[in-house]
């Protein structure tokens, strides 16, 4: 297994051990196939009464006046990420997860696996839109994702 041990813990199961991630990380940005990718999440933590962490991340836009070429605004997009991770964490907390939050600035991919490093997650969980034609040469979040992880990285079926 190059080297590294399996993550998370096994569980005996009729015999049998299984592979049981108590910390799961899910990237979101709003649109229904990260909802999806949470919801596989969930259910994945649902089997180890383990903890969710849901990671949001955006790059804040900046607005220029065409009357003033200096003026600059710096546009926040933090009240529409924390909406985000707000529904899908009640979401979850609906299911009888444990969740927590992480609302980050940059890129994507790059804070997922920042958050899972910090957590010492077992398994990570992306969507897997992006993944096909030029988008996947060129690399979109869940590919960087699955080329960065710190842990195993499950891409959930969500188109």
């Amino acid at each position: 297994m190059c080297g590294r041990e399996a993550p998370g813990v096994t569980l005996p199961l009729n015999g049998r051990r299984r592979l049981v991630f108590e910390t799961v990380v899910v990237g979101a940005d709003g649109s229904d196939t990260a909802a999806e990718a949470v919801r596989v999440a969930t259910e994945l933590v649902k089997l180890s009464s383990g903890n969710l962490h849901i990671v949001t991340a955006y790059r804040p836009q900046q607005l220029h006046s065409q009357a003033d070429a200096e003026f600059a605004e710096s546009l926040s997009s933090d009240d529409l990420a924390q909406s985000v991770l707000t529904e899908l964490a009640s979401r979850a907390r609906t299911n009888g997860v444990a969740v927590e939050t992480h609302l980050r600035t940059g890129a994507p991919a790059e804070a997922i696996c920042e958050v899972a490093t910090q957590v010492k997650a077992d398994v990570i969980v992306v969507g897997n839109k992006g993944m096909t034609g030029l988008r996947r040469v060129l690399g979109s979040v869940p590919n960087s994702v699955a080329h960065q992880a710190p842990c195993a990285v499950l891409i959930a079926f969500t188109t």
